[in-house]
């Protein structure tokens, strides 16, 4: 166990990461698509145009928590917890949608499907994606937020 994160789980992540790359990889050399959830799920809900067949986009948006619940039946359920307040989360999703529409795609499509490709787009935004985040955590750890 890594003692400064006693709850890490990193066989589980790596798996995580392993099916994530897997899948990626399937999307982009079986349908010559990018992988990239807020894509998917803008072609899903109708809100694009263009990308992957709507049907494909759909089953791609159904299998990700369904996926979710195979593992959790498979190996078992992970502790989860949310702010007592939903607001924080409906304001960070609007937040995170705004940011993927003007990013022109998400950590998903940049991080993982876009670096893979050398895309040198994918890597400023995933560059900034991980900027934000340690400039986040660090504002939150020195205002005593945990």
């Amino acid at each position: 166990m890594i003692s400064a994160f006693p709850n890490a789980m990193p066989v589980e992540g790596f798996m995580g990461g392993l099916l994530i790359g897997l899948a990626a990889a399937i999307m982009l050399l079986g349908l010559g698509r990018i992988a990239g959830v807020s894509g998917m799920a803008a072609r899903a809900t109708g809100i694009a145009d263009s990308g992957a067949p709507r049907n494909v986009a759909i089953a791609f948006v159904v299998g990700l928590p369904l996926g979710a619940l195979l593992i959790a039946q498979t190996v078992g359920a992970v502790n989860v917890s949310f702010p007592a307040s939903i607001w924080p989360l409906i304001i960070g999703g609007l937040l995170v949608g705004y940011g993927t529409r003007l990013g022109s795609g998400c950590t998903s499509g940049h991080g993982v499907c876009g670096l893979s490709r050398l895309s040198p787009r994918s890597m400023v935004a995933t560059g900034m994606f991980m900027a934000s985040g340690f400039v986040t955590v660090g504002l939150l750890r020195a205002g005593g937020w945990q």
